[in-house]
Order: C-alpha cells, then sequence, then structure tokens
C-alpha cells in the first residue's frame, strides 16, 4: 500500500523538483510497481547514504554561539518521509521543518537559524506555506540559509524567504519552474491484455488518469496547475529576494541551475562562501549586535549627565565617552566610532528635551557641573561592560 501511495502521489502531484531527477523516480517506481528487490548493492548504497544524511544533520543541530542548523535534506514532501529507502539525501517534511523552526523562534537561548540545504526540491504540497513561515521568522530573528551544495526548485523557494541566502563555492541554485507529469500506460496494459474500466461520477472525476492518453481538455487543466503554482513561486522569490518579478521571470535561469558565480550575478544569493565560514560569519555578527544594543541600552548613564546646552556640544563630550568604552565592547574600532556619535547626539537631544528646567539649574548653580558629572560616570559606564 505504501508503494501505491507513493506512485499516486508521483502520477497527481505537480513538482518543483529538478526534472532530472524524473529519470530516478521513474526506475524506482517501476521497480516498484513491478515488485522487483533491488540488488544488494543498492541496498548497501541506501543505508550508507541514509547514515550519512543522519549524520550530518545530528552535527548540524546547533553550530554553536546561539545559532540553531536546520537540515534541509533531500527531497520535499508535505508529511513523513516517504522516499527514505532511496540512494542519496533522502526526503524532508515542510510540516516537520516547520514545527523545528517554531522550536529554534521559541528558544531564548538561540539568537540566530541557519537553514542548511541540500535537496532537488520536490512537491509543491506545503512548500509556499513554509516559505511564508520563514519569511515572518525574519522579524524575530536572523534566518540565513545556505545550498551546501544544491538548493533547487522547491528548496530554492525555501531558501529564497531567508535574510540572506548563501551558496558554496561549488554549490548550485536554482531551477525555479514547476512541472507535472501524465504517464500513459494504455499501450502496456493493451499488450498485457488488461482493459481497465473507468466508474465515476462528476464530468473530470478522472481526468488525466493513466489508463488513457491525455486528452487536449486534460493538458490545459493540467498546465493551468502548473502556472498557478509557479506564478506564486516566482512571486515568493521576488519577495524574498527584493527583486522585481519580471527579473526573477526573465532571468535566474528561468528553469535551470545556476553555479555559484552566476546565481551571485543574478542576485539569486548574497554571497558565497563555505558552511564553516557561513557559521563564523553570523557567531561574529551575533556577538556585535550584542555589544551594540548594551551600548543602546546604557549610553543613558552618559547621557544623564549631558545637559549642557548647546545640545551639539554635549553630544560631542558624550560621543567621546562612548566611544572610548565601545572600543571595548565592539570588536571593531571602526564600527565603535560609527555607533557611538549616533548613539550619543540621540540620547543627548532626548534627554535635553525632557530636562530643559535642569539645564537652567545646572548652569546658573555651576558652570562646569556637567562636564565634571560627565567625567565623574565615566567609569560607572565602563563597568557595564
Amino acid at each position: 500500500m505504501k508503494h501505491a501511495l507513493l506512485v499516486s502521489e508521483f502520477l497527481s502531484t505537480p513538482w518543483a523538483l529538478m526534472p532530472e531527477r524524473l529519470q530516478v523516480f521513474s526506475s524506482v517506481i517501476s521497480r516498484w510497481s513491478q515488485n522487483v528487490r533491488p540488488s544488494d548493492e543498492v541496498m548497501a548504497g541506501i543505508a550508507v547514504d541514509r547514515e550519512v544524511r543522519a549524520a550530518r544533520a545530528q552535527n548540524n543541530v546547533r553550530a554553536g554561539g546561539g545559532i540553531a542548523v536546520l537540515p534541509l535534506y533531500g527531497v520535499v514532501t508535505q508529511r513523513g518521509n516517504m522516499v527514505d529507502d532511496v540512494s542519496g539525501p533522502g526526503s524532508v517534511s515542510t510540516q516537520s521543518f516547520a514545527a523545528a523552526l517554531n522550536d529554534a523562534l521559541n528558544d531564548d537561548t538561540i539568537g540566530s537559524i541557519l537553514i542548511d540545504i541540500d535537496s532537488p526540491g520536490g512537491s509543491v504540497y506545503g512548500v509556499s506555506e513554509l516559505a511564508d513561515q520563514i519569511y515572518q521568522a525574519r522579524g524575530q530573528k536572523p534566518v540565513v540559509a545556505i545550498a551546501d551544495s544544491l538548493a533547487a526548485s522547491a528548496a530554492y523557494w525555501i531558501g529564497s524567504a531567508a535574510s540572506e541566502f548563501y551558496v558554496t563555492p561549488g554549490g548550485e541554485v536554482g531551477s525555479i519552474g514547476v512541472w507535472q507529469a501524465h504517464f500513459d500506460c494504455s499501450q502496456a496494459y493493451a499488450t498485457e491484455g488488461v482493459t481497465p474500466t473507468l466508474i465515476s461520477a462528476g464530468k473530470f472525476k478522472v481526468e488525466g488518469n493513466p489508463y488513457q492518453p491525455l486528452d487536449d481538455d486534460a493538458r490545459a487543466f493540467m498546465q493551468s496547475r502548473v502556472d498557478d503554482y509557479y506564478a506564486t513561486f516566482i512571486k515568493a522569490v521576488a519577495r524574498g529576494r527584493g527583486l522585481p518579478i519580471a527579473q526573477v521571470r526573465n532571468g535566474m535561469g528561468q528553469g535551470r541551475v545556476l553555479g555559484a558565480d552566476a546565481a551571485l550575478t543574478e542576485k539569486m544569493v548574497d554571497g558565497i562562501m563555505t558552511f564553516d565560514d557561513l557559521v563564523k560569519k553570523m557567531q561574529k555578527s551575533m556577538r556585535s549586535s550584542r555589544s551594540a544594543s548594551a551600548i543602546v541600552e546604557r549610553t543613558e548613564v552618559v547621557a544623564e549627565v549631558a545637559v549642557e546646552p548647546p545640545a551639539e556640544a554635549a553630544a560631542e563630550d558624550v560621543a567621546e565617552v562612548v566611544a572610548e568604552v565601545a572600543v571595548e565592547a565592539v570588536p571593531s574600532v571602526e564600527m565603535a566610532a560609527e555607533v557611538a556619535p549616533v548613539i550619543a547626539e540621540a540620547a543627548v537631544a532626548e534627554v535635553a528635551a525632557e530636562t530643559s528646567e535642569d539645564v537652567a539649574d545646572v548652569n546658573d548653580s555651576a558652570a562646569d557641573a556637567p562636564a565634571n558629572r560627565l567625567i565623574a560616570r565615566k567609569n560607572d559606564l565602563a563597568l557595564l561592560y
């Protein structure tokens, strides 16, 4: 029954899958439908591939530094792992992946999410919903994707929804398109002396069945389904990549997969790097983000004493102090120098507006009071880091 369900799924589903994989599926389906057992060598290869993808997924569950790695390996299906008993990367369920994504979003110890993709695509079912979920997740945490080494069709659809998308130097992305297969088995059945008779209700209920040739009406309807999914696909890529729909439709390989350099030229990815280099980049970005947040949260300690008009002069004094401390908190001196003046000016303007009366009092009592208080609080600010 499991094999029969797979055959049915294959025949009736619109696919966002590399067409080259059609031959592989056809061979497997033909073998299963005839109850032909694969050779021991094939089964051994399947077992090895299954162990490899399981180990890779396990090793990449968490890359460290608050980064959760979510594997997207193999043929994409909506529910379950329908094609685990094949060689290669196996399959991945959009339903299971969505659950893992939710867990990562709700985990306070995780600051960023990395989608590790190695997939030729798959069924269109569940893909649009997962891509939407990833796109929305960008507002909660950084979601980065990498093609290591293949993100084709449905897998590219999913990856393009991430905040950033990268590809390994030897990787490929693309195959933006949708197709659907129809198998006319009528001659094969006739040769075997089998004449199927379909009993149905509803004008189009058995339209496109495999027991007779595909007529023009059925072909037109199948084409309309493919066109609808294709339109959804390119709109999703355009949204995720921030590009015009026409650029996606008329470029990006037009259904072909592209190598790393060509994909970068077409703006299908944001960069080319290895998995390990991307993890390091994300970890560095998270450290910088935490440091910048700390500066923002604590700048008011300095800004409270920077009430001497004019505000511009006070902002310059505050910026010098914030920059000194920021150098220790932020990995890059250039970043600290860039961030500090902006934060200081905004903080001084806000505090000055709220404490205009205090400004007058301070100026009347002691002209150098603000500067003295600023110096006195420098060490207090430093201790907060």
